[in-house]
């Protein structure tokens, strides 16, 4: 998350509560078309009012509002699961559970889709190609359907894109003529607010719309019905993913040890690299869960946590479906059309701050790779051999 600096928010603190008396009026009177493709995409004026009302504070009053309070701790040796060797005996039994459960339509398989990737020209990401004529969508499509052949069983494929990518991967579905069982659902929209907490308005004076964060995806996923629809029918696993880190695959043996591991969530981790950031595992407020390095304590040394989370989970399909989460909105700065725009965004991975989480640590090296993430073009060259080499090994091609 981008923090706002301080030098934004000399004046705004004394003009913030006259903001907000007319910031409710704005958003009921924005205009009819766009009012209800924000109705559409599970819009909440009300959240946006709440989180509104705390614009104005300095930096200090947002940092000690973001961060934890309590003792915080780096995860145990025994905190983090591992998978045994393949060929092994226990490898063979947690295979065959995770088998047996794809094979009874107790899986499904979820790949967040709504990024754009600006650092390749904002192109849709699902449409760039990750090798020579196959996309990343296309090669997650092939990978479903040799996983749904082996398990003679159609595998649930939804794709959560965002009001940028929707139409786009709905084009290509169609072009695709990709099965039923493939499908798309939008993840949630909002509205930016100008730093003093009303609505902001583009070069072309219109409200400034944007998708607001990955967390969306357990309302959106509820919303769209497939879900509901899926545990009704005996769904009981579902795996999240980034689309673009075509190393988190369908892994039978992996999803018998969630199976075995009896909690709602299982995280996959992995070994940090130099320069690395991102969520980690820490003993936190009475769990373990994953927190982001804004999060943490002052004073914690988040070197001393060697694995972080990678974006992929397991989920237990009732509790993803059903349970009570409280989400954090954190407040991120944006520069649209040259100036500051203030947007609210959640973290998929607050999931382990609300249901008992397990943690698998993956290889993030070689063909069992499980962490292949593609930022930009450089880093797409960089890991073309070892994307192939999976690609290959997982059924993609």
């Amino acid at each position: 998350m981008v923090a706002l600096s301080a030098s934004t928010f000399p004046r705004l603190r004394a003009n913030i509560e006259v903001a907000m008396t007319t910031l409710r009026d704005e958003l009921e009177t924005l205009d009819a078309d766009t009012l209800e493709h924000l109705h559409h995409a599970g819009f909440d004026k009300d959240r946006l009012l709440g989180l509104a009302a705390t614009l104005g504070a300095d930096a200090g009053e947002r940092d000690r509002r973001n961060r934890v309070a309590g003792d915080v701790r780096a995860p145990g040796a025994d905190d983090l699961l591992s998978m045994p060797p393949e060929g092994s005996a226990d490898h063979a039994r947690l295979a065959q559970l995770g088998e047996a459960a794809i094979s009874r339509g107790e899986l499904a398989f979820i790949v967040l889709a709504g990024g754009m990737a600006t650092r390749m020209g904002g192109v849709v990401k699902a449409l760039v190609e990750a090798l020579p004529q196959r996309t990343f969508l296309s090669l997650r499509l092939m990978e479903n359907a040799n996983a749904s052949a082996k398990a003679k069983h159609m595998i649930p494929l939804w794709l959560m894109t965002s009001d940028a990518t929707h139409a786009p991967i709905r084009e290509a579905l169609s072009a695709a003529k990709a099965p039923a069982h493939v499908r798309a659902f939008m993840q949630n929209l909002s509205v930016r607010l100008t730093p003093d907490g009303h609505v902001f308005l583009d070069s072309q004076k219109k409200p400034s719309l944007h998708a607001s964060g990955h967390g969306d995806l357990v309302d959106a996923v509820r919303r769209s019905g497939y879900l509901r629809e899926f545990v009704a029918g005996g769904g009981k696993y579902v795996w999240i993913a980034n689309l673009d880190n075509l190393g988190a695959s369908i892994d039978a043996a992996i999803l018998g040890k969630f199976i075995e591991a009896s909690r709602d969530v299982m995280v996959e981790v992995c070994e940090k690299a130099q320069g690395d950031k991102g969520g980690i595992p820490v003993h936190a407020l009475g769990k373990l869960q994953v927190l982001e390095e804004f999060r943490l304590p002052k004073g914690f040394d988040a070197t001393t946590v060697r694995v972080f989370n990678t974006n992929t989970f397991l989920v237990r399909a009732d509790q993803l479906e059903s349970a009570h989460i409280d989400w954090n909105f954190f407040e991120v700065e944006k520069k649209v059309d040259g100036a500051p725009a203030i947007q609210y965004e959640r973290l998929l991975q607050e999931l382990t701050s609300a249901l008992p989480s397990a943690y698998l640590k993956v290889p993030r090296e070689g063909r069992e790779s499980r962490f292949l993430p593609v930022k930009d073009h450089d880093e797409l060259a960089r890991r073309k051999d070892a994307i192939r080499a999976v690609a290959e090994a997982r059924g993609m091609l």
